[in-house]
């Protein structure tokens, strides 16, 4: 069984696991009814909608 001949230094061993938790955009999409930006899979909080139907009741200023 192979053995390391020497410890891998902390330093060494998180610039090898940096990469792993780079931090991504999240899905960003554009709302079919008023075309402001939302997250994928969401309802829009400017205007209610999702999927072309009126999930929440806005009331117009």
């Amino acid at each position: 069984m192979a053995v390391p001949k020497r410890k891998t230094s902390k330093a060494r061993r998180d610039k090898r696991r940096s990469n792993v938790w780079k931090l991504e955009m999240p899905g960003m999409v554009k709302c079919s009814h008023c075309g402001e930006y939302i997250l994928a899979h969401r309802v829009c909080k400017v205007c209610g909608y999702y999927k072309g139907k009126d999930i929440l009741k806005k009331e117009e200023a």
